[in-house]
């Protein structure tokens, strides 16, 4: 009996939740337009003995409309992803598609060697490809047995 009692607070809580919920997205209208709204693409930051390499997934997106700088170990990323146009007048039942600027920073986990860097961008798909500069890498030590 002492469960229900305590139970019944959270279902009330929950109910009350669902309802703020539904009422905020139920009056929400959404812009036809999304200019200069900030979003911020996916990224993956992978390490191999000789290089950094950083995708970031930027589709839809001009690789005339991006920047790529890279300053001691942090590599920033910069673009605008630009609406198209249309002529008529449209009616938008959903919205999901983002447009605008953004920025992205990120941390390197090695030095590179930035005259080196390269980048591609195919597939909706930005690949930099950073090389580790010599003393990054490492240097491996061959072990001696003795018998």
């Amino acid at each position: 009996m002492a469960e229900l009692m305590l139970w019944r607070p959270l279902q009330e809580l929950k109910r009350e939740m669902d309802r703020i919920w539904d009422e905020f997205f139920g009056r929400m209208r959404f812009p036809e337009r999304w200019e200069g709204l900030e979003w911020s693409p996916a990224i993956d930051v992978s390490e191999t003995d000789d290089a950094v390499v950083v995708r970031a997934d930027i589709p839809g997106l001009d690789p005339e409309d991006l920047e790529i700088r890279l300053s001691g170990r942090t590599l920033t990323i910069k673009g605008e992803k630009k609406q198209e146009k249309e002529e008529k007048k449209e009616n938008f039942y959903r919205v999901e598609r983002v447009y605008g600027s953004f920025v992205r920073t990120v941390d390197l986990p090695a030095e590179v060697e930035a005259d080196r860097a390269e980048a591609t961008y195919k597939n909706g798909v930005l690949k930099i490809t950073l090389p580790k500069k010599a003393e990054a890498r490492g240097k491996k030590v061959k072990i001696r047995v003795e018998k």
